[in-house]
């Protein structure tokens, strides 16, 4: 339960991120899903933990030197 409940506040950050932020910045993300829709996915998947290790080397890949492409959370 409590690996539920702790990464709540990160998702409605990251959703906010996505509904006012985002739009004003402009699509940049080169993966699909997006960074943000990935982090929101691997921290509802794996909690707060392994969610956020997940997303940190998502975020880290997202550089103008990788390729990008389709990259599910796992």
């Amino acid at each position: 339960m409590l690996k539920r409940i702790l990464p709540i506040p990160f998702m409605v950050i990251i959703r906010l991120y996505q509904y006012l932020i985002s739009p004003v910045l402009g699509a940049h993300c080169r993966f699909s899903p997006s960074c943000s829709e990935y982090a929101h996915q691997a921290l509802s998947r794996y909690g707060l933990i392994k969610g956020t290790c997940l997303a940190v080397c998502r975020i880290l890949k997202c550089h103008p030197f990788h390729p990008g492409g389709i990259d599910p959370v796992p």
